[in-house]
């Protein structure tokens, strides 16, 4: 196995255009997990840490937040946590905090596991994926169009992922998941949902219940339709909510969980976080703790 080095961000799209098959490690927390057990033995890492740019994070002229690759969860959490709270809510369930220490997002991306803890919040809050190759230059890749089957995107083999994008929260936001025990557990299932009151708009995002991350589009347009922002919830409007979501699911029967049951939650977690996220917004709370 070969291990490429390179210092820069030039020299890692020239290392990846030249060795397409090299897989690229940041914080290796699971890459590396792939490599102990033998699942998977590439023919050549990219080792990406020393190329600074990827742990920095800018507020860009848009307004959006521009997060490098390689900032990891630990830095989401302190850093961005209330400008990105259902990224950072996702980021503290993430594994230990020796693994939050090394874990990235842009790490979670490129495996594309239907697993991986960001992904809902991402959906969610509209994110956009920076991506780029040497022969042609950079793409920017809606996260709904970014997971294309289990653990596949699409990042063609010659690209390397460079940053996210997205809009400091309009509204309140909270990721729900669901595991075997309280801590350092993959996702039986997990939900996400993202308040967007200027637009009159709800975004969602699934884990671990369908072959991708997805968002709950038809649940998302229930809301768009029939919720009243200046009113308490319904229940029968929370009671449909938690239908659509759990409809948008296609989960299978696996060692964490049956298909049933990952139905079941999602369901459950998509009417408590619009609850959560509901009462925070009309409380007033958001806006006191953002501004």
């Amino acid at each position: 196995m070969d291990f490429l080095r390179p210092t820069t961000w030039a020299e890692a799209l020239a290392a990846k255009a030249d060795r397409p098959e090299a897989v690229p490690i940041q914080g290796g927390t699971d890459v590396m997990v792939e490599l102990n057990f033998d699942v998977h033995r590439p023919a050549a890492l990219l080792d990406l840490n020393p190329v600074a740019e990827l742990a920095e994070w800018t507020r860009e002229e848009d307004g959006r937040l521009r997060v490098g690759a390689g900032v990891p969860y630990v830095r989401l959490i302190t850093e961005l946590g209330n400008r990105l709270p259902g990224l950072a809510q996702a980021a503290r369930t993430v594994g230990s905090p020796q693994i939050r220490n090394r874990g990235t997002v842009g790490g979670n991306l490129g495996a594309a596991s239907p697993a991986g803890d960001s992904h809902p919040p991402l959906l969610a809050g509209d994110a956009v994926i920076e991506v780029e190759s040497a022969a042609r230059g950079v793409r920017m890749i809606p996260a709904a169009e970014f997971y294309l089957g289990v653990k596949r995107s699409a990042l063609e083999p010659d690209e390397l992922i460079r940053a996210f994008w997205m809009s400091p929260a309009g509204g309140p936001q909270y990721f729900s998941k669901v595991g075997t025990r309280n801590a350092m557990v993959i996702a039986v299932c997990s939900f996400a949902i993202a308040l967007h009151p200027e637009e009159r708009r709800v975004g969602t995002g699934i884990g671990s219940a369908a072959p991708t991350p997805r968002r709950a589009l038809a649940a998302e347009e229930f809301l768009a339709a029939e919720l009243d922002w200046e009113a308490r919830l319904d229940a029968a409007l929370l009671a449909r909510f938690g239908e659509l979501a759990a409809e948008a699911a296609s989960p299978i029967d696996d060692v964490r969980g049956t298909a049933d049951y990952r139905r079941h939650a999602i369901g459950v977690m998509a009417r408590r976080t619009l609850t959560w996220a509901w009462n925070e917004f009309r409380s007033g709370h958001f806006e006191r703790r953002a501004g």
